[in-house]
């Protein structure tokens, strides 16, 4: 009977897969190559829900998910955050399924969870929404990226094509300000998807937002098509060129998407690439200088440490460098 219950939970809170075919959500195909990896992304993203929502443990859930291909395990684990967010964020006990997660092998995989709970706020009345102090101080702010990616993939009109802004967020209270800044990652993140990893596309859809908003949505762009990739190498050099004085976030970006890679064991070959290109040094060195440069926490009322440690970054890769007009 309980599995019959689990099976059925799968059913009713899990996403139709159709959902992320390009053709339904009217994005960009480049190629049709690119359209197979940004619908297969989609695809093991829901497979890692369905693990996370049907299956009795974290740990059980974590058994599924380390079957998936390398490649696209670090979204199998997104979406198993989104699951388990969900089912906490409806019943008594917190983000009791999202620590356990956490806590097991989901630890390397931590970036990728925390932007799993965005996507199910994104799918939840605001007054479900989990606590922010039951999460890390500086990795809650990739709970507005997933949000924001969420969004701009779901509501591509509003966010992308509009360029409107979420306003009202009120989540950490009192951050409303750098909320948006964070959200704004997440859809540009999603640009990439929209755009189908065209690079001519992606900028011209940057270039229609205010210029205040395009460092943070390079740095999106950055962060997705160095772990989604989808590019060749001239696109990315075509990307590094287009980003003009926005290099430096476009070349975080990158380097967050190589430490979550080898955070979490899941180094391929197109990411050594991306950083080559976008950071001028390799996914291991890119992936080092965001472990050496984790600031404390902030004070009150100064930038998020979230935000102190992506312009250490940027800064680190202009000082290397790496990312020169």
């Amino acid at each position: 009977m309980a599995g019959m219950l689990r099976s059925l939970r799968r059913r009713i809170l899990t996403p139709d897969v159709a959902e992320t075919k390009l053709a339904v959500r009217g994005f960009h195909v480049k190629d049709e190559n690119s359209r197979e990896l940004l619908e297969k992304i989609g695809e093991v993203f829901l497979t890692g829900y369905a693990y996370a929502v049907e299956s009795r443990t974290a740990a059980e859930a974590e058994e599924r998910l380390e079957r998936i291909p390398e490649r696209f395990r670090g979204f199998a684990y997104e979406g198993a955050g989104m699951g388990a967010a969900v089912l906490d964020c409806v019943t008594p006990g917190g983000l009791r399924r999202v620590r356990d997660l956490l806590n097991g092998r989901g630890s390397r995989h931590n970036y990728m969870i925390y932007i799993g709970v965005g996507w199910a706020m994104a799918r939840l009345p605001k007054f479900l929404w989990p606590k922010s102090t039951g999460l890390d101080p500086l990795l809650l702010w990739l709970v507005h990226d997933g949000y924001g990616f969420h969004q701009a993939y779901f509501h591509t009109e509003r966010y992308v094509h509009r360029q409107e802004r979420e306003t009202g967020f009120g989540w950490p209270a009192g951050q409303e300000a750098y909320a948006q800044r964070a959200i704004d990652q997440g859809i540009g993140r999603a640009l990439w998807f929209v755009a189908g990893t065209d690079v001519e596309q992606v900028v011209t859809l940057i270039e229609r937002f205010p210029e205040d908003r395009h460092a943070d949505l390079y740095a999106g762009v950055g962060l997705a098509s160095t772990y989604a990739n989808g590019a060749t190498d001239e696109e990315l050099l075509e990307l590094r060129h287009r980003a003009g004085p926005h290099f430096p976030r476009l070349a975080q970006g990158s380097a967050f998407a190589a430490e979550a890679r080898i955070r979490a064991g899941l180094l391929v070959p197109h990411t050594g690439r991306a950083t080559q290109i976008l950071c001028g040094t390799t996914a291991e060195h890119a992936s080092d200088v965001c472990l050496q440069t984790i600031p404390g926490s902030s004070s009150p009322g100064e930038l998020p440490a979230y935000e102190i440690w992506r312009q250490r970054i940027a800064d680190a890769f202009v000082s290397l460098g790496g990312v020169t007009p």
